[in-house]
């Protein structure tokens, strides 16, 4: 075998290695696959709610005229 041969058999195993690679730890398309959000448990606890005033009314700025 010559050398080039011997080199594009390499090159194309490395190839093989390194697709092989992207398609396991990239996900692709609709197959990808996904991450489950860790639950958390949050106890209750019993909060008494206290009503609140409405606030009033928020008005703009008050423009005059200004004589020159």
């Amino acid at each position: 075998m010559r050398a080039e041969s011997v080199g594009g058999l390499l090159g194309a195993i490395v190839a093989a290695v390194v697709l092989g690679a992207a398609f396991y730890y990239v996900p692709v398309g609709p197959m990808a696959r996904t991450m489950q959000p860790a639950r958390v448990e949050v106890p209750p606890t019993q909060v008494q709610t206290v009503p609140v005033a409405p606030a009033p009314p928020v008005r703009g700025p008050v423009v005059r005229e200004v004589p020159n």
